[in-house]
């Protein structure tokens, strides 16, 4: 009796630990559920205080997405307009400041199950998807949006229409494209595994590249705002980015040919 009982008293230490190693194929499917449930708690907490957070700096916050219209005015149309462009950036804010806490979460639940060459390229991606991710919204910020707003506001512009924006859509058009620029950076990483694990060659993505230039000119309709301006302005990055793509399939395929010699 004495013996039977050690590893359940050894199995409730481990989970009065909380926080030690979950080893692959140990835990129970309501186990896995129970930990999943501890993570997406952490995930939450952590957006809605990151959410709470930025609402409370939200003027800095909403004067740094200003800055690209310059000395634009904008004006709300309707009473609870300003409040939920508000809370809508907060929000947008919140999980970008909770993001590396969100990642983190996700590897460790995920890690367990992976083989050691699986977890080294999750990483990798989790942490060059920050990366990217970063590049190409200081890349909408810096470069497309003064260009996309100076052609709206000022090159557009005629003898009586003033270029006064309401708050709402302005926000809407910033965030948007901020985001879509820098989903779309992700395009070198997710190429890069897929070279990494084999399920692409150069050849492939040769071979199907005017497919690939009609989906980028879709996606580019579908993520940024209804304009043609703000489509080529996305389209034309995505397209180098396939080819910088293409050129990254060159080099990986070249080093598995010589380590296989």
């Amino acid at each position: 009796m004495s013996e039977s009982s050690s590893p359940t008293q050894s199995e409730h230490e481990e989970q009065a630990g909380g926080e030690e190693r979950v080893q692959p194929g140990e835990l129970t499917f309501v186990e896995h559920l129970e930990e999943l449930r501890k993570r997406l708690f952490i995930v939450v907490l952590t957006v809605v205080i990151g959410t709470g957070v930025c609402y409370a700096f939200i003027d800095e916050i909403v004067g740094v997405l200003e800055l690209p219209a310059g000395e634009l005015d904008f004006i709300y149309i309707s009473p609870p307009e300003l409040f939920v462009t508000y809370v809508r950036v907060a929000v947008i804010a919140g999980l970008v400041v909770a993001s590396p806490v969100v990642l983190f979460q996700l590897w460790r639940f995920v890690e367990p199950a992976l083989e050691k060459r699986e977890r080294r390229y999750l990483l990798f991606a989790l942490l060059m998807g920050i990366v990217f991710f970063v590049v190409g919204a200081a890349f909408a910020y810096t470069t497309v949006l003064p260009i996309a707003i100076d052609f709206f506001a000022v090159r557009l512009a005629s003898e009586g229409i003033l270029p006064t924006f309401s708050i709402a859509y302005y926000i809407g058009f910033v965030t948007s494209t901020l985001l879509a620029f820098g989903i779309v950076f992700q395009l070198p990483l997710f190429v890069l595994l897929l070279a990494s694990l084999g399920l692409v060659t150069p050849a492939f993505l040769r071979k199907y590249r005017k497919i690939v230039v009609l989906a980028i000119v879709l996606l580019s309709a579908f993520l940024t705002p209804p304009d043609v301006i703000s489509q080529l302005l996305l389209a034309g990055p995505i397209m180098l980015l396939y080819e910088f793509s293409v050129l990254i399939t060159v080099v990986i395929t070249r080093k598995k040919l010589k380590a296989a010699q």
